[in-house]
């Protein structure tokens, strides 16, 4: 039985449209766990390589995008927990776990969302970033639910090794995102150099003012780099 529901789970991640690594393969896939299991409201698929680097690959809807968005600019979450320490984050009811992501239980519970479960995408040390679920009612996932999203994990993580690895030896660009954070890199290099202080410090002054202005912090990434804001205001 389990075998055959994991053939199951992998042809419906194999037959999407477009391959792995691009938008289009990834919000289908996300589109594919909401439906397949149980409970699950949206989902949303991201690479990350550090704290300072991630791309979202897809999700299933905007909201979860937003939700993505979120953890990314607060830095904190279930899914920047669950990639860190490489083992899924459960939280069936947020408003329990306020003491240990403050501003994105409280984000995150403002649009609408009650329970969040991060799965990181990885293989033994390889880790590639994270399959994100949510809910709008608080509770946990089923056991089969939970079992089914695990086996999700490790064939979409084996897919995306597949066509990394395809794409390396056919010397074709293998990711392809809807939300890059590349320009939020760079603002953090400008900011770095401008106050002199380190990444580290620049990311979370960016992170600070972003959300002390409820704006995401993509955009003001982008005006930093537009200089249609005084970088000064990031030196307090």
């Amino acid at each position: 039985m389990q075998e055959q529901r994991r053939d199951l789970l992998w042809r419906a991640i194999t037959e999407q449209t477009g391959s792995p690594g691009q938008a289009i393969w990834a919000e289908s896939v996300c589109h594919t766990c909401v439906e397949q299991l149980a409970g699950v409201d949206a989902a949303a698929m991201t690479l990350r390589a550090s704290p300072r680097a991630q791309d979202m690959l897809g999700a299933s809807s905007e909201w979860a995008g937003h939700l993505e968005q979120q953890q990314y600019t607060l830095g904190e979450g279930p899914g920047v927990r669950a990639f860190t320490d490489g083992s899924p984050a459960l939280v069936s009811d947020l408003s329990h776990d306020e003491g240990r992501w403050p501003g994105f239980a409280d984000a995150a519970q403002s649009i609408g969302a009650a329970a969040v479960f991060a799965f990181p995408l990885r293989i033994g040390g390889i880790r590639l970033g994270t399959l994100t679920l949510y809910r709008r009612q608080p509770g946990a996932l089923s056991p089969s639910a939970l079992a089914d999203a695990a086996l999700l994990v490790d064939l979409i993580t084996f897919a995306l090794l597949e066509q990394a690895e395809f794409s390396k030896n056919a010397g074709e660009e293998w990711i392809r995102t809807v939300g890059s954070y590349q320009d939020v890199n760079i603002a953090t290099g400008v900011l770095s150099a401008k106050l002199a202080i380190s990444l580290d410090d620049a990311l979370l002054r960016l992170r600070a003012h972003a959300f002390q202005q409820g704006r995401p912090i993509l955009e003001l990434a982008r005006e930093i780099l537009g200089q249609r804001i005084d970088v000064g205001e990031f030196n307090e």
